[in-house]
């Protein structure tokens, strides 16, 4: 399907909150690179809400170093999780962030909004930010979300249009960049994948599909009527 998208655009880019070589391996990246070859285009990964980046070009995983504070806030994060009785949340260690994930808990969702603010203001204490999404809260370092890579995407390839498609509360940067390039005259196009944060995204998109099921299908139709026009 990548392939198949990159020979009717001039890239594409995939904006995750996945570490990138976890991205990768999910999306046997690799082998799209692989695919595409000496073609012209190119396959971007920006991981863990830009601050990886990696290119069918480069082939190789661009990243800082952990943010000051990430160590000392999970340090922090057992004796918190036992107060509000979240003790069987899930801690995934991201390298650059820490996720603390509330869906194995017998309540999910009133698990998380009881840990938001909490986590909130640990993350505050030890300088990093919060990032939502469907029962799962992120401490990251500031300065970075999925706006500012649709911006620097735009500006590095001199861009003609923009299609973002995403489905959760880290892509509300994302749609408001778009947005904003829309209101500077970029022809774009804003594609809602149906999930529990859909009324989030739902009144910005341009179109609402279910789940990422539907972002396939309208992609394949993408493809087609790009090929055949």
């Amino acid at each position: 399907m990548l392939t198949e998208l990159a020979d009717v655009v001039r890239a594409v880019t995939v904006i995750t909150g996945r570490p990138a070589r976890q991205a990768l391996a999910l999306g046997e990246l690799d082998e799209v690179g692989n695919d595409l070859g000496d073609s012209g285009k190119e396959l971007y990964l920006f991981g863990q809400y830009g601050n990886e980046r990696w290119s069918s070009t480069s082939r190789r995983i661009v990243s800082p170093r952990p943010p000051r504070g990430l160590a000392t806030y999970l340090g922090a994060l057992p004796a918190l999780l036992r107060r509000l009785d979240a003790a069987g949340a899930f801690v995934e260690e991201k390298g650059l962030a820490v996720a603390v994930h509330t869906r194995r808990l017998p309540d999910p969702a009133g698990a998380f909004d009881r840990l938001l603010p909490e986590l909130e203001k640990l993350a505050t204490d030890h300088g990093l930010v919060v990032e939502p999404g469907r029962h799962v809260i992120e401490a990251r370092a500031a300065g970075m979300d999925k706006g500012q890579v649709v911006r620097a995407v735009v500006e590095e390839l001199s861009a003609g249009g923009f299609l973002f498609a995403g489905d959760d509360l880290g892509d509300v940067e994302a749609f408001e960049a778009v947005d904003a390039l829309r209101e500077e005259g970029l022809p774009t196009f804003l594609v809602c994948s149906g999930s529990e944060e859909q009324q989030a995204l739902a009144a910005r998109a341009d179109l609402v599909v279910e789940g990422p099921d539907g972002v396939l299908e309208f992609l394949r139709r993408l493809i087609s009527d790009a090929q055949s026009g």
